[in-house]
């Protein structure tokens, strides 16, 4: 946090091991500044597909793969790491609106 003044949020993110989510600090540590979209409930698959829609990348999540929908298209960018693909697709589609 940059000002003491900014609302701050705590949390302690669900490890799955594997990736940026072996332990807190990797999260931390693989964590854009400022970027992250957090909610009470279990909705992150939701974020997931309408960031697929509105053309917006997701660098890392930590919602299980049999969870996320993406469009059929996304699979011609990749089916290994779909953030990787996420960032291949929106590139080639460009943003929804302008």
């Amino acid at each position: 946090r940059t000002d003491p003044t900014w609302p701050t949020t705590w949390f302690a993110p669900n490890l799955t091991g594997e990736g940026a989510f072996t332990s807190v600090y990797s999260v931390m540590d693989h964590w854009g500044a400022n970027h992250g979209s957090i909610s009470y409930g279990h909705i992150g698959a939701d974020l997931l597909t309408l960031a697929s829609m509105l053309r917006i990348p997701v660098s890392m999540h930590n919602v299980s793969g049999d969870q996320i929908f993406r469009p059929r298209t996304w699979g011609m960018f990749g089916t290994e790491s779909v953030e990787s693909a996420d960032f291949r697709a929106c590139a080639t589609f460009g943003p929804l609106y302008k």
